[in-house]
């Protein structure tokens, strides 16, 4: 997929997110010498052919004391996981979950879901949660705790422009 040099700056412009003032659009546009309904079509374009997948806060949890942090991750039968995925996901303590294909016969799992608290009691109540809610369906699991951050970023354009 092609992007004009417009696209390209305002990917540059915002790959290390979006500044952090009262009208962030406004000031992008004033940066890139266009409007801010320009920067918001321009985006909202980007998204929809898949160029930008999403525009996000990527908040450290650490830093907002959810110092526990697991990839919860779960054996759910397939016949069920399109339906239990999206309610696992749209659980409030759950920060991203997705699909994922098994590893046989070393890694059953197929559904992950990435559970942030403040100690390890707190995240495994949580999986708790996921577990009565994935019910029968759920034929195993574990949990991945993280021991430090090692990315939060995105991708990156090089400086020169690729």
């Amino acid at each position: 997929m092609r992007i004009d040099e417009t696209d390209r700056k305002l990917i540059a412009e915002t790959q290390a997110g979006l500044p952090l003032v009262p009208e962030p659009y406004a000031e992008i546009g004033r940066r890139l010498g266009i409007a801010e309904a320009a920067v918001r079509d321009r985006l909202a374009a980007l998204q929809a052919r898949g160029i930008v997948r999403r525009i996000a806060i990527a908040p450290n949890h650490y830093a907002l004391g959810m110092v526990a942090n697991g990839m919860s991750v779960w054996d759910v039968a397939d016949e069920a996981v399109a339906r239990l995925g999206p309610e696992v996901g749209a659980l409030p303590f759950v920060s991203h979950c997705y699909l994922r294909p098994r590893a046989l016969p070393v890694w059953p799992y197929n559904l992950f879901a990435m559970v942030h608290g403040e100690s390890r009691a707190e995240v495994e109540e949580k999986r708790g949660e996921i577990a009565r809610l994935l019910g029968v369906a759920c034929r195993g699991s574990d949990i991945l705790y993280s021991t430090r951050i090692l990315k939060k970023t995105g991708m990156r354009l090089a400086a020169n422009g690729s």
